[in-house]
């Protein structure tokens, strides 16, 4: 038996490191790749390295996770293929000289996404690889962040017809315990327990809460050795920068201890880990700290015709008039069915309660029906007027600027301009964004086309007449350059704006005073958040949102009943936001959008 599975086998899990290609990008501008730093910035992968050990990391894996020759032959490195993964494994060997810790070294090895369209041969691409970082003295292998079942058996039959080294099986896994290939939890264990591997389990994904869901849908009872190195959270874009949440060193200790709990004998982190969160999985190790539950794991028509809206929207009407304004939040489908959302808009407009619904575009960078069309079915069959999120992340000038020609011929005007969640961060690693234009660029060119003519300036059929929002984040990092960028979109000609989701409106009223005053109408972002649990992983997980702890605190202290917190705290936020803003919009919550009828204030 190898020295690694002797450790496995021992009462205290083995803590292994963070995340490594989101600080290597950060730190050494101009990689074409993390891996490129092995020859480029060896230092560097070094002081990541060493960071991880000194905060107690017993594993630590090899800078190698896309250093395959078809995803190196994208950034012209192929010939590198050898000396890229051999530095990957002798900068990790000196590292774990320089701490002088008996640490295993992991040979990290990712999917190869659409490397068959190349004409390369999958098992020769593993095989090839696992050669050489075996070659190069690495303790096991790190298999990782796959999506596709038989692309991860793939990938372990290669890599054993070249090495008997342990091997460590990851995929990556929705909140719901589902990869973006539709496989389950239950089916990536049932299959990977056949393959007599060291462990498999969860990594990268949406969280620490989403890696606990997984694991619990796996079940470690029968003795199956379980893993889970998770992100820190769901990544935002600010500026040109990818942002992490700043999930707790805290956070991360509580974790841990339910990941053990649930059979995890390899635990660390993902993309946005750093040492901090790894040296609270080891006091939490070390200090065998039982969950506490900050956590929850969950198990798994015809109407008539619509006539397209002309001139102005009811939404800018109430703005310019000073009514007051109530939208709900919804997010279209995974599939191609319409019929949940469009029951929620009816239930919405019966109500009367709530004049509109805001309709998000592919929330956290996972594939959904577009945010466009979605409206366009509801304002067609429901006669609801929309406000469509639209980002630029997926789609050039020339997609952009069909969708919203599209959307305008439909009847659909109110416009949301968001930059939208980073692939990379969400649930196609390795893909790209587009990104010709950010949020501030979308508004311009929606005024242009209010003005009659296209991005380029040259003249369309006829002007638009698209009312443009923008969002605000008063809670940001950095609310000097969130209120720059405000005032910027402003500027490009932003009629409306919605806040981030708030839990207070001390923020708000700061961030009022901090731009001089509301420039355009705002709604405030309300979300009646029914547990604890919930509001916990939320505000560690999610980024740009934060909720002050003095919310916190009143769902812990209200215990059985923080269930009635959130209606409750809803219900006074809406009622501040009176005196505060021009209106707000209610999230409706995910399995029962229904039920945001009932959160929703009487209408006078």
């Amino acid at each position: 038996m190898s020295r690694f599975l002797e450790r496995l086998a021992e009462e205290m899990p083995i803590v292994a490191d963070g995340g490594m290609g989101a600080l290597l990008s950060s730190a050494v501008p101009g990689l074409r790749c993390p891996e490129e730093a092995n020859l480029r910035a060896v230092e560097s992968v070094l002081e990541v390295h060493l960071g991880y050990i000194r905060a107690g990391a017993e594993l630590i894996e090899t800078n190698s996770f896309g250093a395959n020759r078809a995803k190196l032959s994208r950034q012209f490195l192929a010939d590198e293929l050898e000396r890229i993964n051999a530095a990957a494994v002798r900068v990790a060997r000196e590292a774990r000289e320089v701490a002088g810790r008996d640490v295993f070294i992991a040979g990290s090895i990712g999917p190869l996404g659409d490397a068959e369209l190349g004409g390369f041969d999958r098992a020769e691409l593993y095989a090839e690889q696992a050669h050489v970082l075996e070659g190069r003295g690495v303790d096991l292998f790190m298999v990782e962040t796959f999506y596709e079942l038989d692309e991860l058996e793939a990938a372990i039959a290669a890599i054993r017809s070249v090495s008997a080294l342990p091997l460590v099986a990851l995929m990556t896994f929705d909140a719901q315990g589902e990869t973006i290939a539709g496989v389950t939890a239950e089916d990536a264990a049932a299959r990977l327990r056949t393959l007599d591997l060291a462990a498999f389990g969860a990594n990268h994904g949406a969280g620490p809460a989403a890696a606990l869901a997984a694991l619990a849908r796996m079940g470690g009872e029968d003795g199956a050795v379980l893993a889970a190195l998770p992100n820190v959270g769901l990544a935002s874009m600010s500026g040109q920068r990818i942002v992490f949440p700043h999930a707790t060193p805290a956070y991360f200790a509580e974790f841990a201890a339910q990941a053990r709990a649930l059979g995890a004998r390899l635990i660390g982190g993902c993309c946005g880990t750093t040492p901090a969160q790894i040296a609270a999985i080891r006091e939490a190790a070390e200090a065998d700290r039982r969950p506490s539950g900050s956590f929850l794991v969950h198990e798994r028509k015809q109407a008539a015709p619509f006539e397209p809206t002309t001139g102005e929207t009811e939404l800018a009407r109430m703005l310019r008039e000073g009514e007051f304004v109530i939208s709900v939040q919804v997010d279209p489908p995974l599939g191609a069915n319409p019929e949940a959302l469009i029951e929620t808009a009816r239930a919405v407009r019966e109500s009367g309660r709530a004049q509109f619904l805001d309709v998000n575009d592919n929330p956290r960078a996972r594939a959904r029906m577009s945010g466009i069309m979605a409206s366009v079915a509801i304002e067609r069959f429901t006669g609801v007027e929309t406000i469509p999120h639209l980002t630029p992340r997926d789609t050039t000038i020339t997609g952009l600027e069909s969708l919203l020609l599209g959307a305008h011929a439909e009847g659909v005007r109110n416009i949301l301009a968001v930059t939208g969640d980073p692939p990379d961060a969400g649930d196609y690693p390795g893909t790209h964004a587009v990104y010709d234009v950010d949020s501030i660029g979308l508004v311009e060119l929606i005024v242009k086309l209010n003005a009659g003519e296209d991005w380029h300036g040259r003249a369309i059929d006829a002007p638009t007449t698209f009312l443009p929002g923008v969002a605000v984040n008063p809670t940001a990092d950095d609310l000097e350059l969130e209120a720059e960028r405000f005032h910027r979109k402003v500027a490009a000609g932003a009629r409306f704006a919605m806040t981030q989701i708030l839990f207070d409106l001390e923020s708000l009223v700061a961030f009022r005073e901090r731009v001089g005053g509301w420039p355009v109408p705002v709604l405030v972002g309300v979300w009646p958040i029914r547990t604890t649990e919930t509001l916990v992983r939320v505000h560690n997980e999610v980024p740009g949102i934060v909720v002050p702890e003095h919310v916190q605190e009143r769902y812990r202290a209200a215990g059985p009943a923080a269930r009635d917190v959130g209606p409750a705290l809803g219900q006074e936020l809406i009622e501040g936001a009176r005196e505060l803003a021009a209106g707000v919009y209610v999230l409706a919550p995910f399995r029962r959008p229904l039920d945001v009828v009932e959160l929703l204030p009487e209408a006078d």
